[in-house]
């Protein structure tokens, strides 16, 4: 019975294709609405995590900011790090990186760059990964050697593709360094900086070559994840307010970042504002649903002797429900699966066009499609009610 009734609904749908169609518009934009804006807020969410990720999981980045305008940051100290490093519980690793940006020389190729003064220390903090190669050995990162890792944007730009760079010979504006090793691509970095164009060296050659002796950028501490951030922080903020002879009351001269903080709240803001545009969206759906009960109400005055016909011969009266519930389920389903094939569609562009990864979610589409679904018997159960409880004489006599 319900085969032979799904038949029926679909071959009386067909036979008012276009006002089917346009009838579904309502429902087609909904889903489609929700689907794009929900793919779109879970790609921009991985795109924020990636790139919080390559900051590196349970550590605190603190690096020194201005406190009075035309005046630069006050540079850290070797002894901050050790400091550091000694006299705060929690802390794994410490490590200082310390850059400056560099006109990069090999075989008669240059490309601008920017060389970071880094440890082993730091690699491992941040997570960084050596694509070919090694790190820098102890001797290495003690005297300072000229050494060094090659990031992707330089070793595409300067390099012959296809061929290893490790033993080659570089040029950092006037500093000559042998290749050890290559890191593997980072996420983007602050102001959409590219952090693959950078070539790392140890911190010691990169502060007596090029920054200057005993300074440091902004430092990297890896915590054990036992203990309290909030706790580590504060002791933090208490020692370099001791070291840099910050007066009571006297503004930081120093920020603090929290991977796992930062991690969190982008997930929070990014899953509210996704929340806040679907529900937006979702309203398409209920001005959908509603103009799905106006066709069919208009169905069935439109039938009415065909309803009378089928009650008089002997159909009851909760076989003729089940045939316009069945056209407003059908008609709302093939709306769902239009705006799901449509909000896919969408997501994969605007995903290309803002640069951030598509993430295919099954639950978002299936539960978009069931609820087309259960649209179609909301809102078609009035018209289909209505439409059984026709008097088969009155519905004869209709003209």
């Amino acid at each position: 019975m319900f085969g032979a009734t799904l038949l029926l609904a679909m071959r009386e749908l067909r036979r008012h294709l276009l006002r089917s169609f346009l009838t579904t518009i309502g429902i087609i934009i909904g889903v489609a609405a929700v689907i794009t804006m929900v793919t779109l807020g879970k790609g921009v969410t991985a795109s924020i995590q990636e790139q919080i990720a390559s900051l590196g999981s349970d550590i605190l980045i603190v690096f020194s900011q201005p406190v009075a305008q035309n005046r630069p940051p006050r540079p850290f100290k070797d002894s901050d790090v050790v400091a550091v490093r000694e006299q705060i519980a929690g802390v794994r690793s410490v490590a200082g990186e310390v850059s400056t940006s560099v006109e990069a020389f090999h075989n008669g190729q240059h490309w601008s760059s920017r060389v970071e003064g880094v440890s082993n220390d730091f690699m491992d903090a941040r997570g960084i990964d050596i694509e070919q190669g090694r790190r820098f050995t102890p001797a290495e990162e003690a005297s300072g050697a000229n050494v060094c890792i090659v990031g992707p944007t330089v070793l595409d730009e300067i390099f012959v593709a296809g061929e290893s760079p490790l033993g080659e010979q570089m040029r950092l504006d006037d500093v000559s360094c042998t290749v050890i090793g290559t890191f593997a691509s980072r996420a983007q970095g602050a102001q959409n900086s590219d952090d693959d164009n950078a070539v790392f060296m140890p911190i010691k050659n990169v502060q007596r070559r090029f920054t200057g002796p005993d300074r440091i950028n902004y430092m990297v501490i890896s915590y054990d994840p036992a203990y309290q951030s909030t706790s580590i922080q504060q002791s933090l903020v208490e020692l370099l307010r001791e070291r840099r002879l910050i007066q009571p009351g006297g503004r930081n001269d120093f920020n603090i970042i929290d991977s796992a903080q930062v991690n969190d709240a982008v997930q929070s803001a990014v899953g509210t504002l996704t929340i806040m545009v679907a529900a937006i969206a979702g309203i398409s759906l209920a001005v959908g649903g509603v103009g799905i009960m106006n066709i069919m109400l208009v169905s069935v005055t439109e039938r009415t002797r065909e309803i009378g016909i089928r009650l008089a011969i002997g159909a009851l009266a909760k076989e003729v429900q089940l045939q316009f519930l069945t056209e407003a389920v059908v008609l709302c389903c093939f709306g769902g699966l239009v705006g799901i094939a449509l909000g896919l569609g969408l997501s994969l562009g605007l995903a290309a066009l803002v640069d951030v990864p598509f993430v295919f979610d099954p639950t978002i589409n299936i539960a978009s499609f069931l609820f087309s679904a259960i649209m179609g018997i909301v809102f078609g159960y009035y018209p289909a009610r209505r439409a059984s409880r026709l008097d088969p004489i009155d519905a004869l006599r209709h003209e």
